[in-house]
């Protein structure tokens, strides 16, 4: 049971690593976004899948891990948690910590991650509101009503308001 609980302590540090590599990289990609630079976007979003591989990988084995905790304890794994288990080792202070504290960095920087990629996918909305704008503005400009001026033989000579006839020109 000992060698359990330091395999989930450190399987939970390196989660913990792992995440805080994940934060950073959400960082610097928040500028990125800010400046529209897709190119850099698309380097760090291969970044981010790297990380988040790693990641699941050691999802996998907490997983595993927590599973074999809850075989040896006679628990259900489902509804076994991790602030169960820091209870459970009441008896052993030392280990008790060491899994308080991974499973409180661990939640600390879930949520730091969390909050950065709400930041990020924010940005990335406004940036595609503004996109969808500015296409919406570029078809009215297009279908803009037309003058009422007429001509001596009193047919309407009217031209598009507006139009700005500088656009794409696929022929050219």
């Amino acid at each position: 049971m000992a060698s359990l609980m330091e395999n989930l302590i450190a399987v939970l540090q390196q989660e913990c690593v792992e995440y805080n590599g994940l934060l950073e990289l959400s960082g610097r990609k928040t500028p990125i976004i800010v400046a529209g630079d897709l190119n850099n976007l698309e380097k760090i979003t291969d970044e981010e899948q790297e990380w988040v591989g790693r990641i699941t990988h050691l999802e996998k084995k907490r997983a595993e891990i927590t599973a074999d905790i809850a075989d040896v304890l006679n628990k259900d794994v489902k509804t076994m948690k991790l602030s169960d288990l820091v209870q459970l080792l009441s008896a052993r202070p030392a280990e008790q910590k060491q899994l308080a504290d991974a499973c409180d960095g661990l939640r600390d920087i879930v949520g730091r991650v969390q909050a950065a990629n709400e930041r990020n996918r924010d940005l990335i909305q406004h940036s595609l509101e503004l996109v969808e704008f500015d296409m919406n503005l570029l078809q009215s400009m297009r279908t803009a009503p037309q003058t009422a001026n007429y001509n001596r033989e009193a047919y309407s000579a009217g031209t598009a308001m507006g139009v700005i006839n500088h656009g794409f020109d696929a022929k050219q």
